[in-house]
């Protein structure tokens, strides 16, 4: 695709980027085919190819509008269309430039400032997301059906085990998955305990920074990022194996730590380190699957319906097929699940920021994952987790919580 971009992006980076990235899309509309939105929707707007339209005329100097803004928010960033892309197109990098220049020159109402900043903020927050779960949780009964689906229940007390082990990992508690899913890491620290591995959290880091990023303020995400790699540095120094993602959403964005700081002189080379030492838990335990072979010994006998993450899929590029065959191994049934390539709608605040689209994702989903009448959904990701949960009575869980009651039966 040839570009003329305007004298404001020449020679700057986000120019540079978004140029190469430009130049070898080939229009060809291979994305569309797996475009949740355009599935829906219809409208090529609402497709990769035709944001990629969008943000290439206004980086060659269009004036864009509210609505141009519109058809960019409405993406969900899954980055199903890199996995399609027979040319590589990075669209989640030019999104992001896209996205950051079309809010700068159009600006956004009081309202939805207010909205999103209440999301960046309070999900962000450890201690305020905690505060408000326990109020909500105490008004439950009071709250309105579509209030109440978003307040789950407090799950059972969690137990770490102590640490033992020569071998040690560091994991990312996260923002919301400590309040919201407490035995999700603890299930993760027991299952490698039993390999031989003590699993531990900084106390110093905190949300990754995927919020602030998604919500178009990258200095907010740099700051969380850099803040994260000051906590984790000393520990990789001490001998620290690698740095354990449990939710998949932090994890795409941990493992960008690189490309984000890449201009930091301070902080490139650090970045890149951490991002190098990060790996999806997934990752971690294939490495393992012998050792746990060897402990599963007795079959789980429950059928299960896996919903792979498109932040695992492709953000992380990790096949759902390591996820189920360490399932298989420990004996679980998994049924056939169509349209994994597809996004539940969750995609962060974007469940809360387009409820329609999101909502009508969950639906369609739903109706696969619970077409083969599993016991359970297991999925790799807290968004996905609570998102699809408030739409089923099936329970849905981490496959990891899954794998651990499986080591511990046997």
């Amino acid at each position: 695709m040839q570009t003329h971009l305007a004298a404001p992006f020449r020679e700057t980076s986000e120019g540079e980027v978004a140029e190469r990235i430009l130049r070898n899309c080939v229009h060809c509309g291979f994305c569309l085919a797996t475009c949740p939105t355009y599935q829906l929707l219809g409208d090529e707007l609402d497709s990769p190819r035709g944001r990629i339209y969008l943000m290439k005329q206004v980086l060659e100097g269009a004036t864009p509008t509210a609505r141009t803004q519109l058809h960019l928010d409405r993406c969900l960033t899954c980055r199903n269309c890199e996995t399609t892309c027979p040319s590589g197109v990075e669209y989640g990098k030019l999104l992001d430039i896209g996205r950051a220049v079309v809010e700068r020159e159009v600006g956004r109402g009081p309202a939805d400032t207010a909205l999103r900043a209440a999301l960046k903020n309070g999900l962000g927050s450890r201690r305020l997301f905690g505060t408000a779960l326990r109020l909500g949780r105490t008004l439950r009964p009071l709250l309105p059906d579509f209030l109440k689906a978003r307040v789950p229940a407090a799950d059972a007390a969690s137990v770490w085990p102590r640490a033992r082990h020569d071998r040690r990992m560091l994991v990312l508690e996260g923002c919301v998955q400590p309040g919201l899913k407490p035995n999700i890491n603890a299930a993760a620290a027991r299952v490698l305990d039993r390999l031989g591995v003590s699993l531990f959290a900084a106390p110093e880091a905190g949300c990754c920074g995927a919020l602030a990023h998604h919500l178009n303020d990258a200095e907010t995400a740099l700051a969380l990022a850099r803040r994260n790699i000051d906590a984790w540095i000393p520990h990789l120094d001490a001998g620290v194996e690698a740095i354990v993602m449990t939710a998949s959403g932090c994890g795409v964005m941990v493992k960008d730590y690189g490309w984000l700081l890449r201009e930091d002189a301070a902080y490139a080379e650090k970045a890149a380190r951490v991002a190098a030492a990060t790996f999806d838990i997934s990752e971690i335990l294939g490495r393992e699957r012998a050792a746990l072979r060897a402990l599963a010994k007795r079959p789980a006998s429950t059928r299960i319906a896996y919903h792979p993450p498109c932040t695992l899929q492709h953000g992380q590029k990790l096949a759902s097929s390591g996820v189920e065959s360490l399932l298989a191994d420990a004996g679980f049934e998994l049924g056939p699940v169509a349209e994994k390539h597809l996004c539940c709608g969750s995609a962060g605040t974007y469940s809360i920021l387009q409820p329609e689209i999101a909502g009508a994702l969950k639906a369609r989903k739903l109706a696969h994952l619970q077409a083969s009448a599993p016991s359970v959904i297991a999925t790799a990701n807290i968004g996905c987790l609570t998102h699809l949960q408030s739409g089923t009575a099936t329970p849905v869980r981490h496959w990891v919580e899954l794998l651990d009651e499986a080591l511990a039966a046997s």
